[in-house]
């Protein structure tokens, strides 16, 4: 509760900063909005920028200075990165990205247009020029692509002394000073110590003798979503990145694998729900670009949404038998597609997380049929028993009870095993989305529910 509480006071302050701000940069208060956003976080600084009217959004980042303005920059949304790059001169175009880390530079280009790139690039140093080319030159998310030059690699003959004068010298200008990775006289990665390990040995020792040669690192190819998961795993800080010659190039941070796993999450969340991700916020793209991600799945839906008309019409003389049967169609519908929905979530999750990796998936499918079927009986006897009550008649209500459990199970098997059909064809499994699950549902149910009416009621 009190965790709820502190939540909800960060929320809450947040929400003033910003208010405050806006009424300060209005009244052109400039001392007073400095003052303002002295005790605030970047992070915070950030997102009540986010919330200014875009003509005030450049004037409250001047009011930054040189140092805290690098660290916000980097905590903006890109719509406004790019609208802030736009305007600036090129004197803080250059205090800017030459102040950012490599990594983060090359995930900015990625964003960027390529006039904007062009521009930034020229501005650069030779040195972060080339750190920042290196990145790009490896495929897009990659290892590679997502690494940072800036750690402290040492020749493991050092000894503990002379190891400790050096990260004394490098410390500051490197973005993970809390390993240190051990290498060979061709940079080829033996292994990896902390500072505590570091702190512990005795001073003559050689840096060789205390590293831990057990190294968990990744190749320059890896899938970034990969290394994000090994750096979860196995609760590191950083990750070695490696080429093909066990040459360290790189390491990974937790910070960026956070926003990957966030990233790979929306993304899932996106297919899931039958909306195009192509990489931007949604919530930030204009409206032709909102209707261009969704209309592609829609446009499907429709079409094999017809073969429902289709299999009703082969069964209209059932139905105007019986027009009670025509009652009971949403009811079998929604039950089914809910049904398939669940099934297919938790699978498609499971999968996402790796926590089926080591599952059978026939005991997995099994284990939701069965879900399934007991969903579809405790279903199937409250409407059984609601419809005697409320019509009389007891036929109708075996053929929906039936006719649900039949479509319960079918949905739940559906649900979990074509999920682990795209899986095995190295097809994203989120692909098979709640919307595409509820209409095959939607299509068989029906033909269920009228060829079992048909059967029992002898129509």
């Amino acid at each position: 509760m009190q965790e709820i509480e502190e939540k909800s006071s960060r929320s809450e302050l947040r929400a003033i900063v910003r208010e405050q701000l806006r009424l300060l940069l209005e009244e052109r208060n400039w001392e007073g909005a400095k003052t303002l956003l002295l005790p605030v976080q970047p992070v915070d600084i950030a997102e009540a920028i986010d919330g200014l009217p875009k003509a005030m959004q450049l004037t409250a980042f001047r009011l930054l200075s040189k140092a805290e303005a690098v660290e916000v920059y980097e905590h903006l949304s890109t719509d406004i990165q790019q609208s802030l790059i736009e305007e600036f001169r090129d004197s803080e175009l250059l205090e800017i990205v030459n102040s950012m880390a490599p990594d983060d530079r090359a995930g900015l280009f990625d964003e960027l247009p390529p006039r904007l790139v062009r521009r930034v690039l020229a501005q650069l140093s030779p040195e972060e020029r080339q750190a920042t080319s290196q990145l790009l030159g490896y495929q897009a998310g990659t290892a590679g692509r997502l690494m940072t030059p800036e750690y402290i690699a040492l020749r493991y003959n050092l000894t503990i002394k002379e190891a400790s004068d050096r990260i004394r010298q490098l410390a500051r200008d490197r973005e993970v000073s809390y390993y240190v990775y051990v290498v060979d006289e061709q940079r080829r990665l033996m292994g990896v110590a902390s500072l505590r390990d570091l702190l512990l040995a005795d001073l003559e020792q050689f840096l060789g003798d205390i590293i831990n040669p057990d190294v968990v690192f990744a190749q320059t190819d890896t899938d970034q979503e990969e290394v994000a998961r090994s750096i979860q795993r196995y609760d590191l800080v950083a990750l070695p990145v490696v080429d093909r010659d066990h040459t360290l190039v790189g390491v990974v941070t937790v910070d960026d694998a956070i926003d990957i796993l966030q990233k790979e999450a929306t993304e899932d969340i996106y297919i899931m729900g039958a909306v195009r991700s192509e990489g931007e916020s949604y919530f930030q793209s204009n409206l032709a670009t909102i209707t261009r991600k969704r209309i592609p799945w829609l446009f499907i839906l429709l079409i094999t949404n017809t073969l429902t008309i289709f299999v009703m019409s082969n069964f209209e003389a059932v139905l105007d038998e019986v027009v009670a049967l025509a009652f009971f169609t949403p009811l079998l519908i929604d039950a089914g597609g809910n049904v398939g929905a669940q099934s297919s979530t938790v699978v498609i999750r499971g999968l996402s997380t790796e926590e089926l990796k080591y599952k059978k998936p026939l005991w997995v499918i099994m284990r939701e049929s069965m879900t399934g079927g007991l969903l579809g009986i405790l279903l199937g006897v409250v409407v059984i028993g609601m419809v005697f009550v409320f019509l009389g008649q007891v036929e109708i209500g075996l053929t929906v009870g039936i006719s649900l459990l039949c479509i319960t199970i079918i949905a739940a098997t559906a649900g979990a095993g074509l999920p682990f059909l795209f899986h095995s064809f190295g097809l994203d499994p989120a692909l098979m989305s709640s919307p595409f699950i509820t209409t095959i549902v939607d299509i068989l149910g029906i033909w269920i529910y009228l060829s079992t009416a048909k059967l029992l009621l002898g129509l």
